[in-house]
């Protein structure tokens, strides 16, 4: 019994560390989940909820790191009686987000492994219960559970938590250390927004009173249509579905956009953006357009109403286009951020922390 409990605890707490480190290393990304639950309980529940939409991030960062320092506990048997009972209510905390998505339809992906490995709410459910029986296993010997612990778990837990910490401090001062969006560095726009295999159906029919299956329309006019399934939806389905980019007069500009070379400047919300970083981002386009007038500079933001103003006051001399907030969001997470295409490839991203030299942008786009 002893080994099955060592056996539970490894795979609960290396799975807490796994999807702690995963939602880390793009606290931004699970700050927008955040973000999407507390928009639905404010409309199905009560509208107090919208308070915490300006707190989603310090909420993400603090959620994700206290799902690795847990799984850590577990392995090192820190406070195992106090550890258990806090992973109990952190699962079951879960597990109603899940349920709620799954059952009501309301979000259609809870984040629960970032953008790494998506699941459909049902799944992370699924997974959430199992979790939650282990959890409950390892609770089982609640009498028996220590709440004292060794020095070396002290410091093991500590300074897991001073390292979850200086994570998330960095991917947020810069961008996500690994990047599992459709828009990451050697990504082929253009080709993501198309099906990636053939569609495959599956059609029912019905003849006789007998049901058969067949994988092409059959031209049998005696059988008759009871049922159509697609067999491989997800395959079949773009990658990128709503890469839309407009100029200022309502002109599609989308397929100009991944034509030839680009220094794109994105900006999700004038309002939250870095000013002073505008001083180094003209720096860049001044210095391009001398020695290298091939890139063409353009600015992407979906801030319709506030963004002339906004530009004359950065003094952002380039033309501007319109791209829903989603996807720019989607895009880099950053913002403003910098991102360089060479015919619809994504050649480099940086943060408005880290603004490139000219040298870095010809260097991006040559590799």
């Amino acid at each position: 019994m002893n080994f099955l409990r060592k056996l539970v605890s490894f795979f609960v707490g290396g799975l807490f560390i796994f999807s702690g480190l995963i939602k880390l290393n793009d606290p931004v990304g699970t700050a927008i989940k955040l973000e999407e639950y507390f928009e639905v309980f404010s409309a199905d529940f009560a509208s107090f909820f919208h308070i915490f939409i300006p707190i989603a991030l310090p909420l993400a960062v603090f959620l994700c790191v206290f799902e690795v320092v847990l799984g850590v506990a577990i392995l090192v048997g820190f406070k195992a009686r106090m550890t258990l009972l806090a992973t109990f209510a952190l699962i079951l905390f879960f597990s109603f987000l899940t349920f709620y998505s799954a059952y009501f339809e309301k979000v259609t992906d809870c984040g629960c492994f970032g953008d790494a490995i998506p699941l459909d709410p049902w799944e992370s459910f699924i997974k959430d219960v199992i979790l939650f029986v282990l959890i409950l296993f390892l609770l089982s010997d609640f009498k028996n559970l220590s709440n004292s612990s060794e020095k070396m778990s002290f410091i093991i837990v500590g300074g897991s938590t001073v390292f979850c910490l200086a994570v998330a401090i960095y991917v947020l001062t810069y961008l996500p250390i690994l990047d599992f969006r459709s828009y990451k560095i050697g990504n082929y726009i253009r080709e993501l927004m198309q099906p990636q295999e053939q569609c495959k159906y599956e059609y029912i029919m019905e003849k006789n009173g007998e049901v058969f299956v067949f994988e092409q329309y059959p031209t049998d006019p005696d059988f008759k249509f009871k049922e159509m399934k697609m067999l491989n939806e997800k395959a079949c389905s773009p990658k990128i579905v709503d890469y839309n980019v407009s100029s200022v007069e309502g002109e599609d500009f989308t397929e100009e956009s991944l034509q030839g070379k680009k220094l794109i400047i994105l900006v999700h919300k004038v309002s939250e953006t870095d000013f002073e970083s505008f001083k180094a981002i003209n720096q860049l386009i001044s210095d391009l357009e001398k020695s290298h007038p091939d890139i063409i500079p353009m600015a992407f933001t979906s801030d319709g109403s506030n963004f002339e103003e906004f530009r004359h006051d950065v003094q952002l001399a380039i033309p501007y286009y319109f791209v829903d907030s989603t996807v720019l969001k989607a895009m880099i997470r950053s913002n403003p951020g910098i991102m360089v295409f060479d015919n619809g490839t994504v050649k480099g991203k940086w943060s408005y922390n880290a603004v490139p030299v000219q040298e870095e942008i010809v260097k991006a786009i040559n590799n």
